[in-house]
């Protein structure tokens, strides 16, 4: 006999399977925000009219001089500035994703108190109700022990398998509609695991980019005009350092939080599994 324990892999695989729309968002959103940082750079913070001596010849980079005011400095801190925009922006796309996720996953109340409550339904045999309070969940959990509980429903009324096999069953579409909720919740927080620690080096990257080409300068002409640029280039190139620890604190932060969140959801889910096949086991011997 196939052992009722284990969901199939086809199965499993098949109801896991990510939808092409969420594959197709997450290979475009990381492109169109690096696009969207050269953008941000090259033309709001490169604009010519921010300079005292803009490069008329323009380009895809263009050598501005004499910023004007604070932020348009940013913009002489080099190529690695629009990476590192775009890095944000690829943070903050992914922040608001995964925060719109989790929250539709973590569905509406308590989930302690939900799954106090279909305990409560099914101590009493109350099936029904327990689907019910199932459908104003609306979240992972819900989901989870809504399959569970049709199931459940299937098994009470079955009469040719004995106990055990039933409560296998159980457990088998709990299974399997738990490897349909967690690669929703978990997925896209690679993007923030890997900025968290790619932006803190880029940003050191083009700190050094800017270093080398101030010192450049320095060896080159000399005297104090050669030390003003090599203070001024110094300044630049810490912007570089800036914005890739700024981007990686913000991605460290958030992918803390969701994990936290999916921990939450997951440990209601286990225990969502844990309520239907105690209490089948107890109510129909």
């Amino acid at each position: 006999m196939a052992d009722l324990s284990k969901p199939t892999a086809t199965a499993a695989s098949k109801q896991a399977a990510p939808k092409k729309g969420g594959n197709l968002f997450a290979s475009l959103a990381p492109l169109a925000c690096i696009v969207t940082g050269y953008v941000i750079w090259r033309f709001f913070l490169g604009n010519a009219s921010n300079f005292t001596n803009p490069d008329p010849s323009g380009g895809f980079w263009p050598a501005h001089k004499g910023p004007i005011g604070s932020i348009t400095k940013m913009y002489e801190g080099g190529i690695v500035v629009p990476i590192l925009i775009g890095c944000l922006l690829i943070v903050l796309t992914f922040v608001i994703e995964r925060l719109m996720t989790i929250k539709k996953a973590s569905g509406n109340g308590n989930i302690t108190e939900f799954i106090r409550q279909i305990q409560f339904h099914l101590a009493n045999k109350e099936v029904d109700k327990a689907l019910a309070a199932c459908d104003k969940q609306k979240g992972s959990v819900g989901n989870v022990m809504k399959s569970g509980l049709t199931k459940y429903k299937e098994m009470i009324t079955n009469t040719e398998l004995d106990t055990d096999q039933k409560v296998l069953n159980i457990q088998k579409e709990i299974e399997e509609a738990t490897a349909l909720e967690l690669p929703m919740l978990e997925k896209n927080l690679v993007f923030l695991s890997t900025i968290a620690s790619v932006a803190t080096l880029l940003g050191l990257f083009g700190t050094v980019l800017g270093m080398i080409r101030s010192f450049s300068k320095l060896g080159e002409e000399g005297g104090g005009e050669a030390a003003r640029e090599l203070s001024q280039g110094i300044s630049e190139a810490l912007y570089n350092t800036a914005l890739g620890i700024g981007t990686s604190a913000v991605a460290i932060i958030m992918y803390n939080v969701f994990t936290t969140s999916i921990d939450g959801i997951t440990y209601g889910i286990d225990e969502s599994g844990f309520t239907l096949t105690q209490s089948f086991a107890a109510n129909y011997k």
